[in-house]
């Protein structure tokens, strides 16, 4: 499994979340399987999201679509300074 992690501060959740939720570039048929949208305790407007793919060609091209959409959105003051990185699951284990 691969992993699209993302992280970017937002300077209001609540509007961030309602464009997530709008899903401008349609992750179900970029191949996300599963998705998760954490907050940090410190800073709750810092925002990760983790999008899992099965292999890791949606994966990069979804990267690729994320980096048109964020320099597109970049001065409208929902993101700013968005970090990501794609990774392969090695472990994951329930306890």
């Amino acid at each position: 499994m691969y992993v699209l992690r993302i992280e970017h501060p937002v300077p209001d959740y609540d509007d961030w979340k309602k464009a997530f939720d709008s899903d401008p570039i349609g992750r179900e048929k970029s191949g996300v399987k599963r998705h998760g949208v954490m907050r940090s305790v410190d800073n709750p407007n810092l925002v990760l999201i983790d999008l899992e793919f099965d292999s890791l060609a949606p994966a990069q091209a979804m990267h690729e679509a994320l980096k048109g959409l964020w320099s597109r959105v970049q001065g409208e003051g929902l993101i700013g300074g968005p970090q990501a990185r794609i990774v392969e699951v090695c472990e994951s284990r329930d306890y």
